[in-house]
């Protein structure tokens, strides 16, 4: 099981950035997969998940109409579309999955999550 998140960077104030996280070794098409972030010495923040079907999304309020979550089942990825990002937006993002969860329950549970994958680093300059 891999999930390999990407597009993170550098960004300044105002700017855009589109995450990336393919997934592979499990039936992607049956899972949620959702995003967190976490900065140093915080704990790991639920930012938006996406139903398995794309029917059913989620955001923290944080992020309501600035982020869009997506996702294409035949390329097997999950993107956040991140907009209008500010500096509080730092953080290092991590895709996640899980088969079962209702997506409020993942959002306050990380713990829970079936997979993670490794972070890409956002960085918002004022």
């Amino acid at each position: 099981v891999q999930l390999q998140a990407s597009g993170g960077g550098l960004v300044q104030a105002g700017g855009s950035l589109r995450l990336s996280c393919a997934a592979s070794g499990f039936s992607f098409d049956g899972y949620s997969i959702c995003w967190f972030r976490q900065v140093p010495g915080k704990e790991r923040e639920g930012i938006s998940c996406i139903g398995s079907n794309s029917g059913n999304t989620y955001y923290a309020d944080s992020v309501k109409g600035r982020f869009t979550i997506s996702r294409a089942n035949a390329e097997n990825t999950v993107y956040l579309q991140m907009n209008s990002l500010q500096p509080e937006d730092t953080a290092r993002y991590y895709c996640a999955a899980d088969r079962l969860s209702p997506l409020p329950f993942l959002f306050l549970n990380p713990s829970k999550v079936d997979y993670w994958g490794q972070g890409t680093l956002v960085t918002v300059s004022s």
